[in-house]
């Protein structure tokens, strides 16, 4: 019986553990989601302030271009989810974040746990959803964009009939 009650505890030992380990995937998902979008967001302001520069965009799109520091906002989702920003890189379209809990596994029948804090990493990519002619057309005329298939009667003069940085460019989770 005192076997089956210490089997018990043990098991009980690994579920607190898995549970603080997917807490710590949570929040490094929540925080390289957010820099990224930070990112994407940066980069659909660079396409817009370049908008009648055509030659630039390759760049933009590519990701070759400064972007201010993405990683301020994937630290406040890691506060939100109770965890530590351990580090936070970017290059180009890739961005990649480490975390830990701030909340250890807690007290088991498991000496040692007490302290230990669930650790967990995240890499998100933006990848851009648009295409336009190498060569513009007419001076004066800008290339036709297309995103996600629907192509875009682009209005300098209307920033309301510009594509949004979600038209622009993609975000989702990628694997390590």
């Amino acid at each position: 019986m005192a076997g089956l009650l210490f089997l018990a505890f043990a098991y009980l030992a690994v579920g607190q553990a898995a549970v603080n380990r997917g807490g710590a995937q949570t929040a490094a998902d929540a925080a390289v989601l957010a820099a990224a979008q930070n990112g994407r967001k940066q980069l659909a302001d660079a396409w817009a302030a370049a908008l009648l520069e055509p030659a630039k965009w390759r760049d933009i799109f590519e990701g070759n271009v400064p972007v201010d520091n993405p990683c301020a906002r994937a630290e406040q989702l890691a506060t939100q989810n109770d965890a530590t920003l351990n580090g936070c890189n970017w290059q180009l379209l890739r961005y990649t974040v480490e975390i830990k809990t701030n909340k250890p596994v807690g007290d088991s029948v498991v000496p040692g746990t007490e302290d230990v804090h669930s650790t967990a990493s995240a890499t998100a990519v933006i990848e851009p959803r648009c295409s336009f002619p190498d060569e513009p057309g007419g001076d004066d005329e800008l290339p036709e964009l297309t995103c996600g298939g629907k192509p875009w009667k682009l209005d300098p003069d209307d920033e309301a009939t510009l594509p949004a940085p979600e038209d622009l460019f993609d975000v989702h989770l990628a694997a390590g």
